[in-house]
């Protein structure tokens, strides 16, 4: 039989083959990294900036926390070391305002590639109106919110919403985030929704009776990707879930690639003692993967 095959059967042999022959098969890895009072003297410290050179190009899109520098240089620098780490695969950032409610100041960060997202919008959740004391503020850091759009991935819009606790108040926040969900879900008119950071959400910052009355917990609308056993802590005498990915929304679900979800021990990975790691950070990242959408990667290889 010298009959050629069917069009569409080419097409998909073609499709296949060239989707071998480019490897573009990569998925969109989204990380949380709490950089443990990232500021100055990290910035200058060329060992512990190589270990986060490593540990950040591993990643797409990151939510940095912890930022400290009152200059703003150190985030300038990191992104410009990571561009000369990464040439061809370049990062952007977007970042909030400084936030704390005294002199303490910390800010987030969203670290990305710019060939391939987009931010689209970005919002800094407002303080509570009040006279600012404790009673009426619910958040030590209001959340900062980014919605970008990723042609890469078979979601091609999401909203990331950025946060991280404070330690002693963390049950009433985490709770608070579902309030801060409903208002972006009316505002922004989307159920993507991807809630991620330091939320110090294990060991003795929560209670098993304490979860019961946390929104986003007893909703199973809300998927939370990183277990409570996962340990997301550096020393070895700790082993918390501190830091938390938690998804909603049909698509971005699906799009979910399974078992991505995970702390990354660059302490293990990179064969580092205890003292080593701590230097970066006491915190591990946390990560996901998208699923890639092959069909543009490959129209945009060719």
């Amino acid at each position: 039989n010298n009959e050629a095959p069917a069009a569409p059967q080419t097409a998909v042999l073609l499709f296949v083959v060239g989707l071998c022959a480019l490897n573009v098969t990569s998925s969109l890895k989204i990380c949380a990294f709490n950089i443990q009072s990232f500021g100055e003297s990290k910035s200058n410290n060329k060992k512990v900036m190589g270990i986060l050179l490593k540990i950040l190009s591993r990643c797409d899109l990151c939510l940095i926390q912890e930022v400290r520098d009152s200059k703003g240089e150190a985030i300038q620098t990191l992104v410009k070391e990571l561009n000369r780490f990464h040439k061809s695969n370049p990062y952007s950032y977007v970042e909030s305002e400084r936030l704390g409610r005294k002199t303490y100041k910390e800010q987030y960060v969203y670290i990305y590639r710019n060939n391939m997202l987009k931010v689209k919008e970005h919002y800094q959740y407002p303080k509570e109106e009040g006279d600012g004391s404790n009673e009426t503020e619910v958040f030590s850091r209001e959340p900062f919110i980014v919605r970008f759009h990723s042609p890469t991935t078979l979601i091609k819009d999401f909203v990331l919403i950025g946060q991280h606790t404070c330690p002693r108040n963390a049950m009433k926040e985490i709770d608070q985030l579902y309030t801060v969900f409903k208002r972006i879900h009316k505002k922004w008119k989307t159920d993507n929704v991807m809630i991620l950071g330091d939320l110090n959400a294990g060991c003795s910052y929560v209670t098993i009776k304490g979860w019961r009355a946390v929104r986003l917990r007893s909703d199973p609308k809300f998927h939370w990707l990183i277990g409570d056993k996962q340990d997301t802590t550096v020393r070895q005498k700790t082993h918390c879930a501190y830091d938390r990915i938690i998804i909603h929304g049909h698509e971005i679900i699906s799009c979910i690639v399974p078992g991505s979800a995970q702390p990354f021990n660059f302490k293990e990975d990179f064969h580092l003692t205890e003292e080593e790691a701590l230097e970066v950070s006491d915190h591990f990242p946390v990560e996901v993967d998208l699923k890639p959408n092959h069909r543009y990667l490959l129209r945009n290889e060719l």
